[in-house]
């Protein structure tokens, strides 16, 4: 029964880490980054829900990025206070108005004690574009 169940399983765990697409050279591509216990997904460009949350691959020209960063911070609220981890997530807008064609970006989330600070950086490893923190993320505990 167990092994039937782990046969089941692994056509669909195959699914979820499947080969990135060929990226497109008439696009820029953005790589995501952030600490490995943290998760950092892509769920909008320019406000439509992206299919693949690994990365963005956008044409020339401006952008808005959405990203959904979720990441542990102590002091959860429970009864051992600061021993407890409570999750924060966080929905951060980003806008870059000069993306190139062929050009390939990194898109880096960093925790900020109960925030998030957004690096994009190009192939070159410049700072292009950042957060501003005015109206461009929203981040709550559940």
């Amino acid at each position: 029964m167990r092994t039937r169940f782990l046969l089941l399983l692994a056509p669909l765990l195959g699914a979820c880490a499947g080969p990135l697409p060929a990226h497109d050279p008439q696009r820029a591509w953005v790589d995501l980054y952030t600490q490995p216990a943290n998760t950092l997904l892509a769920e909008r460009l320019d406000g439509v829900v992206l299919d693949d949350g690994r990365y963005f691959q956008v044409p020339p020209g401006k952008h808005r990025l959405e990203v959904r960063f979720q990441y542990e911070v102590p002091g959860g609220g429970g009864p051992n206070g600061m021993n407890d981890m409570g999750q924060i997530t966080c929905r951060v807008w980003l806008t870059y108005e000069h993306f190139v064609a062929g050009q390939r970006y990194r898109l880096e989330l960093r925790p900020q004690l109960r925030s998030a600070l957004a690096l994009l950086t190009d192939a070159s490893g410049q700072l292009v574009a950042k957060t501003d923190f005015q109206g461009t993320l929203d981040c709550s505990l559940p």
